[in-house]
């Protein structure tokens, strides 16, 4: 009977309760750990445009045929990771990237079987679940969307 008591007086802890020095200074660099994630996502994805369209960072020697789907889906990379690099329309570039990673997934990847390891979708995967995070965030601190005026 006594440790149902005891169960019943118990409270939940408040995360600051826990360890406000540490919460405290890590609530302070979170926006800022937000941005470094959204220039390296916006970065990756302008490296993978930029190897399929102009078969730069080890791409083909040749870039792939103009106008078809794979270039415009380099073209699609291109755009949106250098628009994540500066937070310019962020939300937009992402729901448009979230969108191809769909795509993506459907067309290369999943007619080679359900395992993103195995078809090899596992970056499709990863950058999909990235924009779903940008698209909810938004910019964050820095980015060009606040210098003019978006949100």
């Amino acid at each position: 009977m006594l440790h149902n008591e005891n169960l019943k007086k118990r409270r939940t802890l408040d995360r600051s309760e826990v360890n406000p020095v540490l919460n405290k200074q890590l609530d302070k660099i979170g926006p800022y750990c937000y941005f470094i994630f959204r220039v390296i996502i916006g970065a990756l994805f302008f490296m993978a445009g930029s190897t399929k369209v102009f078969g730069w960072f080890g791409g083909t020697p040749m870039p792939i045929p103009f106008g078809s789907l794979f270039w415009f889906a380099g073209a699609i990379e291109v755009v949106v990771g250098t628009l994540l690099v500066l937070g310019l329309l962020t939300r937009y570039a992402s729901t448009v990237a979230a969108i191809e990673m769909v795509f993506a997934w459907f067309i290369g990847h999943a007619p080679q079987g359900w395992n993103p390891i195995t078809n090899m979708g596992m970056p499709a995967v990863l950058f999909f679940a990235a924009f779903l995070a940008l698209v909810a965030k938004g910019t964050g601190v820095w980015g060009l969307d606040k210098k003019f005026g978006l949100k």
